[in-house]
């Protein structure tokens, strides 16, 4: 094995991550029809308010209550409640990626594997214990909880801890934001693979030490 630790991030890396689908089953059960445009606006607040909490300008609670705000308008409720029914739905949804159980059972007993993720801890646990890996992973080193999110090192150092502070060369961060797992990695100085699942351009001055399609691929490169 290539390395005795693998860190890897949550969302659309390991699991499926589909916000529309997750929005349109939690606001159909306020009785609210949710449309692609209204999709549209969302990603508009929601965006810009990721981009905040990853350099460490809100908190989460900022994050989750601040998109949700408009809706909770018409709807009467609470944007915090608003955020935890969307939390439910997308656990309720929650699929592993195409190769992800594969690479998880070829991994496990032979690298310690754990996750870094920026995602919430209302939806973590659920979703590992619906898809069978909850046993897999430690440490879970969720950013609500840490305090801190991707790319900022000190997540990557609390990781560290929790993981009694293996040598770095034997770590690898896998993820799928470059600008949050890979750049993490390489602020943290670990190795990094980056999951470009679509195809895209790197992002100028962050280069992954690795790079793959798939997490087939990935299984392939760390059995070779």
């Amino acid at each position: 094995m290539r390395y005795q630790w693998i860190l890897f991030d949550a969302d659309e890396t390991l699991f499926h991550f589909d916000a529309f689908k997750g929005l349109q089953l939690m606001f159909s059960r306020q009785q609210y029809q949710f449309s692609s445009d209204e999709y549209q606006y969302y990603q508009s607040i929601n965006l810009p308010l990721w981009q905040q909490y990853q350099q460490g300008e809100i908190s989460a609670q900022q994050l989750q209550v601040n998109r949700f705000t408009p809706w909770a308008d018409k709807l009467g409720q609470t944007a915090g409640a608003l955020n935890s029914a969307f939390m439910q739905a997308m656990a309720d949804i929650c699929t592993p990626l195409p190769g992800a159980a594969e690479l998880i059972t070829s991994l496990k007993g032979r690298v310690n594997m754990g996750i870094i993720t920026n995602g919430f801890t209302e939806l973590q646990q659920i979703r590992l214990e619906r898809t069978g890996f909850a046993d897999v992973f430690s440490p879970l080193v969720i950013s609500e909880q840490v305090g801190l999110a991707k790319p900022d090192v000190g997540i990557f150092n609390h990781a560290f801890a929790l993981m009694g502070h293996p040598p770095k060369q034997h770590i690898l961060m896998v993820g799928d934001n470059p600008h949050a797992d890979i750049q993490g990695g390489i602020n943290a100085g670990i190795d990094t693979c980056w999951l470009n699942r679509h195809g895209a351009a790197r992002p100028q001055g962050i280069t992954p030490k690795h790079e793959v399609s798939s997490l087939l691929q990935l299984q392939q490169w760390l059995a070779g």
